[in-house]
């Protein structure tokens, strides 16, 4: 099973998409497509999944993705409602010489490094919002121009972190398909007790050699990325609920507080209650 490969409609008259998407139309498994994307969550919050990063997002955030990452964003609680404005584009939507020019030339840098995943830093996040919003309801080439200017805006400032540190490559590999089975069952699974043997299962292949190939592909261990996929779903109900610590613990994988500790300290240098304590007023 490859990543779905998704593709947004067009219109007669534009040549790139600029669409709220709101539940239930917000929700898409582990996918990707040809297109760069820009996304501006505007309700709701969960977790993010680019490439080999597991983290979280809320309302306001603002990733841009480059050509074939895959990702997902899922919310944190099946009855929450989410949306996001989602701007899509090819890379040669304006012709195949614009980003030959010289002044493109931190245009073509800024998509380059999209293949690593970027999410937008305070404050070029707040200049960035008014801009996607306004992509949605533009019209004829002021269309382009502020697709322009919020490229324009990124490359420039730089305000982003790079969240992926795994190369687009690396998912094109020819059994890249065992990888993607095994992010969408971790994604889908993650709550429910996991064994080694039923991933490597999965992935078509023994655990030590399921443990080598997933630690080549993606820099990390397994356990590693479960914990990451579970912490992250913890640290969206600490600031999202009043659940207890102890609830928390086993809805998110954990049946003993003693490693949930462990594995949120390691992760986020905090415990439970101090990270609640801390982001739960920002």
């Amino acid at each position: 099973m490859r990543p779905l490969l998704q593709k947004l409609p067009l219109t007669e008259s534009t040549s790139f998409v600029a669409k709220t998407f709101r539940t239930p139309h917000f929700e898409v498994g582990w996918h990707q497509h040809i297109e760069y994307e820009l996304i501006l969550f505007t309700e709701g919050s969960g977790q993010s999944f680019v490439g080999n990063h597991v983290g979280e997002f809320e309302t306001g955030d603002i990733y841009f993705l480059g050509s074939n990452l895959p990702h997902t964003f899922q919310k944190r609680d099946p009855e929450l409602i989410t949306s996001a404005v989602v701007v899509q584009f090819k890379e040669d939507f304006w012709g195949g010489a614009f980003l030959q020019l010289p002044e493109s030339r931190h245009i073509r840098q800024l998509l380059d490094l999209s293949s690593q995943g970027l999410k937008i830093q305070t404050p070029v996040k707040e200049q960035l919002t008014p801009l996607i919003k306004a992509l949605e309801q533009s019209s004829g080439f002021k269309r382009i121009l502020l697709l322009g200017e919020c490229l324009e805006m990124m490359a420039t400032q730089a305000g982003y972190i790079t969240v992926s540190t795994q190369t687009v490559q690396s998912f094109q590999h020819k059994d890249r398909e065992n990888l993607d089975r095994v992010f969408q069952f971790t994604i889908d699974s993650f709550r429910d007790p996991i064994k080694l043997s039923q991933v490597a299962e999965i992935a078509c292949m023994s655990v030590p050699a399921f443990c080598n190939y997933f630690k080549r592909c993606t820099k990390k261990t397994y356990i590693d990325f479960l914990n990451e996929v579970r912490i992250g779903y913890a640290c969206n109900l600490l600031l999202e609920t009043e659940k207890t610590v102890l609830d928390i613990c086993y809805e998110s994988g954990y049946n003993t507080m003693a490693n949930f500790h462990k594995q949120f300290l390691k992760l986020k240098q905090l415990t439970p209650l101090q990270y609640r304590k801390l982001f739960a007023d920002k």
